[in-house]
């Protein structure tokens, strides 16, 4: 085999984030009664929340905003969206938010098949992720996934973000592996694929979106099954 080591990122490419998210804020929507506050329609709700956690969480990857600051400012914005100024009810939905979130099981199609598969091949399996630490091992363990990897990397233990260099020449040592040996697995163009272009590994982009990359990596696919013609 080429390859020993794969690296895959989690959210987006494995765990189905936008579902997951969708459904715990459709809790806390209910939770909170939102509706008596003026915010009659959820769908849109949800959409102002996406628009803002993007661009929060790309000012957060480029280390222009603290971690606390991502977590509550999102809920924050997007009830200013209605004129709700309620610094409490942000960061009250913000905790509630980040219980619920890693307790949801969404995947994407063909997700423990493919890591089925990999780890029949002998792959050894690791995690490279932005996500919070507590929260993303919350996340494998509710949905089944932790036994696949034997190393999981978070920017907070390696204290650096995807796609700076750092965080993957951390993950290569906790992994015991070679660059020449490893792939990276992603659906981020700019983090998961720049990343693993900067450390110097193959990299597979995740285009589940079906969009024009303007970043060039090893492989593209279009579904995890996909995979299985490249490893």
């Amino acid at each position: 085999m080429k390859y020993k080591h794969i690296f895959f990122d989690l959210d987006h490419t494995l765990w189905d984030f936008e579902t997951n998210a969708k459904e715990s804020l459709k809790d806390l929507y209910e939770l909170n009664d939102l509706k008596t506050r003026g915010i009659d329609d959820f769908d849109k709700f949800f959409k102002w929340y996406s628009y803002h956690n993007e661009r929060l969480w790309d000012k957060y990857t480029k280390g222009l905003i603290k971690q606390d600051e991502l977590r509550w400012k999102r809920m924050w914005l997007t009830l200013l969206d209605y004129k709700i100024a309620d610094e409490a009810l942000s960061k009250k939905m913000s905790v509630e938010f980040l219980e619920r979130l890693p307790t949801k099981k969404n995947l994407f199609p063909y997700t423990i098949e493919i890591l089925d598969y990999l780890k029949t091949k002998g792959y050894k399996m690791h995690l490279v992720t932005n996500g919070f630490e507590a929260v993303q091992y919350n996340k494998l363990r509710y949905s089944k996934l932790e036994n696949y990897f034997v190393e999981v990397i978070t920017s907070e233990a390696s204290n650096a973000l995807k796609p700076n260099k750092e965080i993957f020449d951390f993950a290569l040592q906790k992994a015991k592996a070679t660059v020449e040996e490893s792939i990276m697995i992603g659906d981020n163009l700019d983090a998961d694929i720049q990343g693993g272009i900067n450390a110097g590994m193959d990299t597979v982009f995740v285009n589940h979106l079906n969009i024009k990359p303007h970043i060039n990596a090893t492989y593209m696919i279009h579904h995890l099954q996909e995979l299985e013609s490249i490893l």
